[in-house]
């Protein structure tokens, strides 16, 4: 099977569906198929080997440009080729971070519309080039946002089946006024009726996104996250005699609950004073003078001593980061559609105390790997961990039934299978 997956770079974050994607691509490139993993907006950021494309399809230079520019919706070829050049969108990318996504919502709307909207040119040559050069027999749109490509790719492919992934498309959506909000609810739904069906992480993430977005539940599939463990050996049986650690290891955000880990870890020095807090995770501009009032919360509290920021910028780093904690644990507010930082956990045989919201019932269920906690609770937070730090062989069985959850349910080749077989049965 030939498959064209489309995703989207994050302007230089290590983006967890990013990264989910370019492993998912290499995985069905494995079990034989022709995958392609084509970027839009910005090149991917990823700790593995990158399989994205190098050409970059509506740059995100280009498409701002003509979104505030009509000048920039009729340029020659030549200069469009320039400003999506992969050098010049990753040096743009350091800056893209600190836009407010409320911002966003003229841009959102107009790349919504498609061949109707100001970056028309742009939509059309993507197209153009599927149908030309790839001619792919499934589309694969890795989230909603990019549902404005539907119409044109299926009036050019009118017999290979277009799908989109649902994996966090919400978390942008209410970011922005609401009028604009609803229409682009409203666009998506739209463009949503030309597509062979929908992908989502996990069931609860389905329910959610099928009453979010007005979709019959039986069009969305359900794919689990997958993870490739080759670069996470198999955790042993270790004496421990460091204080107990709890980690944080998610982008550092209020979504992510990164206020709340901090606030728990304040009270848990109070009842296990000898504990320590890791954290690591990507930080964008516009998160600064948030993570700068946390550590300030820490210092006044008196715990910062005990508080160690670690950098995670490749795979191995990591690894060490899993091996150096007793506990993972990411508070979120929203309702996570993955979690692939709770599977990674689970690689080096940590158990996490998270939320019972999202994908984390789900996940914990097919694992018996964790607690559930009641959603922004820091009692209950704070009890689970306390709980756990006191009870070394429970968190070792729970890391253990974690790594084997994790090699037989959640790698990266039963995630291609799965997504490959999903795709057959749409066509």
């Amino acid at each position: 099977m030939r498959i064209a997956y489309v995703t989207a770079g994050a302007a230089g974050m290590f983006c967890g569906s990013c990264m989910r994607d370019n492993t998912l691509v290499r995985a069905l490139g494995r079990i034989g198929h022709e995958a392609f993993l084509i970027p839009t907006y910005t090149p991917i950021t990823t700790d593995e080997v990158d399989a994205s494309s190098r050409q970059v399809f509506m740059g995100g230079l280009n498409v701002y440009l003509q979104e505030v520019s009509p000048i920039f919706r009729h340029t020659p070829r030549w200069l469009d080729r320039w400003l999506d050049a992969r050098w010049l969108l990753k040096w743009i990318g350091r800056f893209a971070g600190s836009t407010p996504y409320d911002e966003l919502a003229g841009l959102t709307l107009s790349m919504l519309r498609g061949t109707h909207g100001h970056q028309a040119k742009e939509v059309r040559r993507l197209a153009g080039w599927l149908a030309g050069e790839m001619r792919p027999d499934v589309v694969h749109l890795t989230n909603a946002l990019l549902s404005g490509l539907v119409p044109e790719i299926r009036a050019r492919l009118p017999r290979t089946p277009v799908v989109i992934e649902l994996q966090g498309d919400d978390i942008f959506l209410d970011a922005l006024p609401a009028q604009a909000r609803a229409e682009a609810i409203g666009l998506i739904r739209q463009n949503g009726e030309l597509v062979a069906g929908f992908q989502a992480t996990s069931s609860a993430y389905a329910e959610s996104m099928s009453a979010y977005f007005g979709i019959e539940r039986n069009r969305i599939g359900v794919v689990h996250p997958g993870i490739d463990l080759s670069g996470w050996p198999k955790p042993g049986r270790e004496t421990r005699s460091r204080p107990f650690t709890v980690g944080y290891f998610a982008r550092i955000c209020p979504e992510k609950g990164f206020h709340h880990a901090v606030g728990a870890f304040i009270e848990l020095k109070k009842r296990v004073p000898e504990a320590k807090f890791h954290f690591g995770g990507w930080l964008g501009p516009a998160n600064r003078d948030f993570y700068s009032r946390q550590l300030s919360r820490l210092r006044d509290a008196g715990v910062a001593e005990s508080a160690v920021h670690l950098e995670c910028p490749s795979l191995a780093d990591k690894v060490a980061f899993m091996k150096g904690i007793d506990l993972l644990s990411v508070p979120t507010e929203y309702h996570e559609p993955k979690g692939l930082y709770v599977l990674e956990a689970w690689a080096a045989g940590i158990p996490v105390v998270q939320p019972a919201h999202g994908s984390f019932p789900e996940l914990i269920e097919m694992s018996g790997g964790g607690v559930l906690v009641a959603p922004r609770s820091l009692e209950g937070l704070v009890n689970a961990w306390v709980d756990l730090a006191e009870a070394p062989q429970t968190r070792e069985l729970m890391g253990k039934r974690g790594r084997e959850a994790v090699e037989s349910k959640f790698t990266d080749d039963i995630m291609a299978l799965y997504t490959a077989s999903w795709y057959s049965n749409l066509a």
